[in-house]
């Protein structure tokens, strides 16, 4: 069986197929137009990030049985096509999910207790100790919207803390454990100081978080994203923290990103996000939260238990 690399991940996951008798090709320096030969024979494909798997290009591999995915996000795929096709979709929200939780946690208490800017001021020369003056989590409510992988671990991780965490899923029922309440929106609007995100992008889910929603929670929130970038409007957000109905905000993740995240800086700066990166209560980090060393194996190790579950050859 023949596989496609289009994107560079940790080699476990080559030397695995390899081993199980696949023909695994690297065409991570390849151009789009350069795969589309690549592919007329493929029966699977790898990726992350660096192109659209979208109709128009997996019209070039009638062959192709799978595609696997070396994250979690699936919106760079044209799952209907797949589905249409019988090709087969894999991804890997188990390799990252520790590392996102452990993230989102890790986020979160440099927000509570402003790691970012009191480290910024003694670098200044600065003894700010009223200005940085900390928050602390013990006694706080912490809502999750989405309860699969990412919002477990990140549940998982808020364990040691006096905090009640209450989570919301629209396509998942009974899950609430000793340690997660399982809740509807409207609770979460009403007892939430914290949300935290953990959700796909989807059609649905696009720009859910806008003026509105912020506008329904009765206290003022912490925000923590470490979902998809476009799950937040950033002028809704912008406005909440204006206005301190959003206290503070962790984004790993932006509404600006790119598909080439290493161009990010080469588009043009809305207003808003220019707000967004002066606001001493916004700490940012460029969508690495389930990017670690640990994880980078998992990811690809995760993928070759389902190839091979699968399509094992010898």
């Amino acid at each position: 069986m023949k596989v496609v690399f289009i994107d560079t991940v940790h080699s476990i996951l080559e030397e695995r197929l390899h081993a199980a008798g696949f023909s695994c090709i690297d065409a991570s320096s390849f151009s789009r137009e350069e795969c589309t030969q690549i592919i007329a024979d493929a029966e699977g494909i790898v990726v992350r990030s660096r192109f659209p798997m979208d109709a128009e290009f997996l019209t070039h591999a009638p062959h192709l049985k799978f595609i696997a995915r070396a994250g979690a996000g699936m919106e760079n795929i044209d799952e209907e096509y797949a589905e249409k096709h019988g090709i087969k979709l894999y991804n890997a929200p188990e390799g990252n999910r520790n590392a996102v939780g452990e993230h989102a946690l890790g986020m979160l208490l440099a927000l509570f207790n402003k790691m970012h800017t009191a480290d910024r001021d003694i670098r200044l020369g600065k003894w700010e100790r009223e200005h940085n003056r900390g928050v602390e989590l013990d006694g706080k409510t912490v809502g999750l919207i989405g309860f699969g992988n990412n919002g477990q671990a990140f549940a998982k991780k808020l364990r040691g803390f006096d905090v009640d965490v209450i989570a919301y899923d629209k396509y998942k029922k009974n899950f609430g454990t000793s340690d997660v309440e399982e809740v509807d929106m409207e609770a979460i609007f009403k007892r939430a100081d914290v949300l935290s995100f953990h959700i796909p992008q989807t059609d649905e889910t696009l720009f859910m978080a806008n003026a509105d929603f912020f506008h329904s929670f009765e206290k003022s929130i912490y925000v923590i994203n470490l979902s998809r970038g476009k799950i937040i409007q950033t002028s809704a957000l912008v406005e909440a923290l204006k206005s301190t109905k959003v206290l503070g905000a962790g984004l790993d993740v932006l509404e600006y990103e790119k598909a080439s995240f290493e161009s990010f800086f080469e588009q043009d700066l809305s207003p808003d996000f220019k707000y967004i990166l002066n606001a001493e209560n916004v700490i940012l980090s460029p969508h690495v939260g389930g990017w670690t060393h640990e994880s980078h194996f998992k990811l690809s190790d995760v993928l070759a238990d389902k190839i091979l579950a699968k399509w094992k050859t010898i």
